[in-house]
Parts: C-alpha cells; structure tokens; sequence
C-alpha cells in the first residue's frame, strides 16, 4: 500500500484523536479516583449542620458512610480528638481524622500532603463553614492537630 498524504493525516488525525482521549479518560478517571476516598462519620441523628457536611463532601465526590449514635465523645476519645478542637460530628477518611466543618477542598490538600499528623479540625461550629452555611461567614481556622510541635493553623478561612 502506498501511503500518499491522504492516507498519511487521516492515520496521524486518527492517532492523535485516540491519544487524546486516552489522556481525557485517564484524567477523569483519576480525578475521580482521587477523590472517592472513603470518609466515615459518626454523628448524632439529631444534628442537621452534620448533615450539612455529609452534603458538602458527596457533593465533592467524596463517599460517604454515616454512623449515627447517640453519644458521639467515646468516638472522640478512642481516637484522641483533644477537647479543645472538638465539634459536633468526627470523621475519618484515609486514616486521618476530621473533627467538625473542616472544608472538602483542605481535606483534599491533606490527603495530597500526606502530614504527619493525625487529623484536622474545626473546632466549635463556626458560621459559614461547610455544613454552617447561615448567610453569616465568620472567619474560623482549620487545624492540623496530632503533629509534634503541637496543633497548628492548618489554613486560615
């Protein structure tokens, strides 16, 4: 067969539609892998701000696996949240802890990271953080806590 110019850019157009779309599934595909980690919470049934949160990180393309319980501290304590970073629901994704509000895309940072730590925080409830939403947005921290120098300001919101 001989290859004329024809033949030549219709198997280069063809090539190259096909690498592109391996590189398009590939990325999706990775994104959404990226982001499927699993996150399990526990909270109480009663707490509609929990299940705010739950919202804002399926809606992330997190998973989700809600434990409710009537009383969420021994959660806490058997995994060493300190009281002083403690709010209304714990979660753990990827062997890291998430005390409160703590925001979709700081959760992707951490898991991104990958610090020495055991988890983040955002303690007490604060308004516009995720889950928070009331049409107030007050600025609040998200902390890296379980580090060896101490809790620190993770990010600042």
């Amino acid at each position: 067969m001989e290859l004329n110019r024809r033949t030549f850019v219709t198997a280069l157009t063809a090539s190259l539609s096909i690498g592109a779309l391996a590189v398009a599934v590939r990325g999706v595909v990775g994104v959404a892998s990226a982001k499927a980690a699993e996150v399990s919470v526990w909270k109480s049934a009663s707490c509609g701000c929990c299940e705010g949160w739950v919202r804002h990180m399926r809606d992330a393309g997190y998973s989700v696996t809600v434990h409710e319980l009537d009383e969420v501290d021994p959660v806490k304590d058997r995994l060493g949240v300190p009281a002083a970073l403690r709010s209304c629901h714990t979660a753990v994704v990827d062997g890291y802890i998430l005390e409160g509000h703590v925001p979709a895309d700081s959760i992707a940072r951490l898991l991104r990271e990958r610090p020495s730590a055991k988890g983040l925080a955002v303690p007490g409830m604060p308004q516009g953080a995720p889950g928070m939403e009331t049409g107030v947005k007050e600025p609040y921290a998200v902390v890296l806590f379980g580090v060896p120098a101490g809790s620190t300001v993770y990010e600042q919101r």
